[in-house]
């Protein structure tokens, strides 16, 4: 009977001992948000995808747009906290089917912004009842105080996690 390598060695050759701490990813914050956001993202991408066509990048351009139109597209990678080239990916196939359209800002003839089309905000009055229904759904699981709770740790780390973003110099990150 084979034995089992010891502890930092694979069969067949070594693999790197861990010096530091262990990151249990089930009890790490930003993955265990980052896995509920795209598990909610996917439940709601079930209603529209097949539908309408959209994945889940194209529904939050449709969405930041329905609610802040006149955006450039970087602005719109900015709000979103998107992927600059997934964003630019999602508007040009959004412009393709005619559910964007790109204009020249009023206020400044060298920028474009982007706005839901007709189709768009068809598209947009259609999915954005079904998103509220689904968190809806998803927020029946807490009391109201339990929701008001949430509410204020959210906006609580989402202000340290702008912080973040702003001193990474805390973590040794930045010079």
């Amino acid at each position: 009977m084979a034995e089992s390598p010891p502890s930092g060695v694979r069969a067949g050759g070594r693999c790197a001992r861990r010096k530091g701490p262990m990151l249990e990813l089930e009890r790490f914050l930003p993955y265990r948000l980052s896995i509920l956001s795209n598990t909610i993202s996917q439940a709601i991408a079930t209603l529209y995808g097949e539908r309408f066509q959209l994945n889940v990048t194209q529904w939050r351009v449709l969405a930041v747009l329905g609610r802040y139109p006149d955006l450039s597209a970087v602005e719109l990678a900015e709000r979103t906290r998107m992927d600059k080239v997934a964003v630019s990916r999602a508007v040009n196939e959004l412009l393709a089917t005619d559910r964007l359209v790109r204009v020249t800002a009023p206020d400044d003839r060298r920028r474009s912004v982007l706005n839901l089309s007709a189709a768009g905000r068809a598209v947009y009055e259609e999915v954005a009842p079904l998103a509220l229904a689904c968190e809806a759904r998803l927020l029946s699981a807490l009391s109201a105080s339990e929701r008001a709770t949430l509410e204020r740790i959210l906006d609580k780390l989402t202000t340290a996690g702008v912080g973040l973003l702003l001193t990474g110099k805390d973590l040794g990150m930045r010079p």
